[in-house]
């Protein structure tokens, strides 16, 4: 209805004559993304000064003019916004970092629908999504497994999640996880480049494929420290692709330690893990670094290893 909508007054200056209509908007209010003003156009959402609404996007904008662009209220997302605990890594009015602990599940789906990063997130930044889409939800570009710890990205409004999505399709994101490996990777430092896809045996698993039936994958990894029947190994990752640093490490003979799915360690090791109650793949995602989607500043940010993999380390240390 009208009257539930934001009235945003625009003015546009004599640098956007000339362009697409919804490129002058979408320059003009850096909170929405091209696509979302170009769906408002269409919708009928935009007039000139004398109450014209204008209806194509594509059309030339003749400039200076003040138009006004009705913003409808975002619609209430589907989850349930819920109060948990979330360590903050960064937040602004445009995004958040999340140092996820390991057991939260980033997204609900079938199985978890709720609990979930997205949950918490939900109640967390309440009143300050301006909608994906339409809707009052966090953009969630990329994601960690559930047993993985570390640093997640999400936006808070259309311009975020595209200028952030851009980052992570062009590969330009800095990811470093700290992972522990059983054995000794040969050589220390080393790239794995090996397509990845759906397992032909286990299609909940992922596997190394011929480059025609899965995504190019790249990984680049580094000895950090000799354990004993383990390494703590730094993966880099140029791709990011599902389960990509636990496939790549086991197709090199290397899988991580605690990994239910795709390793299994020996004796003593696996008495150990046992005996510590460790139950997951020692993966952590350490750094995220990329371009502020919004400000054009840089961003770089380190989280610790967890205390269960600080003291597996210890257990382990030669």
């Amino acid at each position: 209805m009208k009257g539930d909508d934001d009235i945003l007054n625009v003015a546009l200056g004599d640098s956007a004559a000339g362009l697409r209509l919804d490129r002058a908007l979408a320059e003009a209010l850096p909170s929405l993304s091209r696509e979302r003003v170009k769906t408002l156009i269409k919708g009928g959402r935009v007039t000139d000064a004398g109450g014209r609404i204008l209806w194509d996007p594509a059309a030339k904008t003749s400039a200076p003019a003040k138009l006004e662009l009705r913003l409808p209220a975002p619609a209430p997302a589907h989850n349930v916004a819920q109060d948990m605990n979330l360590v903050i890594a960064y937040e602004d009015e445009h995004l958040i970092v999340v140092d996820k602990p390991a057991g939260m599940v980033v997204h609900p789906a079938a199985g978890n629908l709720d609990g979930t990063m997205v949950n918490a997130l939900l109640h967390h930044c309440a009143g300050q999504l301006s909608g994906i889409g339409g809707v009052a939800r966090p953009g969630i570009v990329h994601r960690i497994d559930k047993d993985t710890s570390g640093l997640i990205v999400a936006a808070k409004h259309d311009k975020a999640h595209e200028g952030l999505a851009k980052q992570f399709a062009a590969h330009s994101i800095d990811r470093r996880y700290l992972a522990i490996a059983t054995g000794r990777p040969m050589p220390a430092n080393g790239t794995v480049e090996a397509a990845l896809g759906r397992s032909s045996v286990n299609r909940k698993k992922m596997a190394v494929v011929e480059p025609g039936r899965g995504k190019h994958a790249i990984t680049h990894y580094r000895t950090i420290e000799p354990l004993r029947d383990a390494t703590l190994v730094e993966c880099r990752l140029e791709t990011g692709r599902t389960h990509q640093v636990r496939v790549h490490m086991a197709h090199i003979g290397h899988p991580l330690v605690g990994d239910p799915v795709y390793g299994r360690a020996r004796k003593p090791l696996s008495d150990l893990l046992k005996a510590r109650h460790f139950a997951r793949q020692a993966l952590h995602a350490a750094h995220l670094g990329f371009i502020h989607p919004v400000t054009g500043n840089s961003i770089a940010l380190d989280s610790e290893l967890p205390a269960d993999m600080r003291e597996l380390i210890d257990e382990l240390r030669v």
